[in-house]
């Protein structure tokens, strides 16, 4: 294996130290992640430079030009605190010709906007819940082909902003008043879809051209009560508490049968080559107890932490974390950006 200087753009805060010696796991989790990339990426014998970035991007060009890395390993999510502009970095470093870990920036831009990801799935006859948008400054007004139950939500945040059992809603009343709550918290539009009752799947992918899912993992919402919808809100995502109090977990999805298992592989690759992806995605689903599928988001470079959803379902497919980073890497030195052809 051929050792590379590797560059790695993180949340400026977020640069993670050498040893986790005296840190408790309190301290560690907003960067984690970071830690668990950088600390790997060195076991594996390269060289790695992490480097903090928020609205600046000088020293993303100083970096490029004095440590002069193989690959940038993309870890940042946002760029001046909007979480649309990380497609605005990578273009950067297409420009200055550095290869990059994760996805490109078309495949970044078009599954950001779930709106605009929702029609280029339709055009592709992939299914996925009917929806609305409703824009920010402008009144609630429901489409008739819209019917109750519906799920509310920005259409640009991620890591379930702004979702809780109140994103579900029964009456135009109810819609009206969280649309008018996700505009005022996001000063962005807000997107309404139909609900889906039924499993939460989460499927990873990796390649650029030829492409490989990982097994389905699943949402287990444990003893949550029986008259709450079963939806990943913020609580259920990142309370820790709320978790052990309910018994809820993720695991694989090991009941599936190899012809539904078939189908959901071949829905995710769909999904990604028709929104443009690379590198690697994580692709949101909702089954149904009949069996019907439906595509709810795209998730490209999703959280690659040590013992996550992603690198969790890898593990089953018989790839270690350490091969996973390395898999991520060589996908970056290989993709074929345009300035390759020049």
């Amino acid at each position: 294996m051929t050792k590379r200087r590797i560059l790695v753009l993180v949340r400026d805060g977020h640069v993670p130290p050498l040893t986790l010696k005296g840190i408790s796991d309190a301290e560690m989790d907003p960067w984690k992640a970071e830690f668990d990339v950088c600390e790997t990426l060195r076991r594996l014998g390269h060289e790695v430079l992490p480097l903090g970035v928020y609205d600046d991007l000088a020293p993303i060009r100083n970096a490029l030009q004095e440590f002069e890395p193989d690959i940038t390993f993309m870890l940042l999510e946002e760029f001046h605190g909007v979480v649309t502009y990380d497609f605005a970095v990578i273009s950067y470093l297409e420009l200055m010709q550095q290869p990059y870990t994760g996805c490109n920036p078309r495949g970044l831009l078009l599954s950001k906007d779930k709106a605009l990801s929702k029609k280029v799935l339709a055009y592709h006859r992939i299914p996925t819940p009917r929806f609305a948008v409703f824009p920010f400054g402008r009144k609630t007004h429901r489409p008739k082909k819209l019917s109750f139950p519906l799920f509310v939500k920005s259409v640009i945040e991620d890591a379930s902003f702004g979702i809780a059992q109140a994103s579900i809603v029964h009456t135009d009343e109810a819609l009206a008043e969280r649309v008018a709550f996700l505009h005022d918290k996001t000063k962005d539009d807000v997107i309404a879809e139909q609900y889906i009752e039924g499993r939460e799947l989460y499927v990873g992918v990796v390649g650029n051209t030829r492409l490989t899912t990982f097994p389905a993992w699943e949402m287990d919402f444990g003893k949550m009560p029986d008259d709450v919808a079963k939806i990943a809100t913020r609580t259920v995502k990142f309370n820790r508490k709320y978790q052990e109090k309910n018994n809820i977990t993720t695991r694989e999805a090991d009941d599936l049968d190899p012809v539904t298992k078939d189908r959901i592989s071949k829905i995710c690759k769909r999904v990604y080559r028709a929104l443009s992806m690379s590198g690697y995605a994580r692709m949101d689903l909702r089954m149904t107890a009949a069996g019907g599928i439906y595509v709810i988001e795209a998730n490209a470079n999703p959280n690659i932490e040590y013992g996550e959803d992603f690198s969790e379902s890898a593990e089953v497919a018989g790839i270690t974390y350490e091969a996973l980073l390395q898999r991520i890497v060589n996908l970056g030195l290989s993709y074929k950006a345009a300035w390759m052809a020049t």
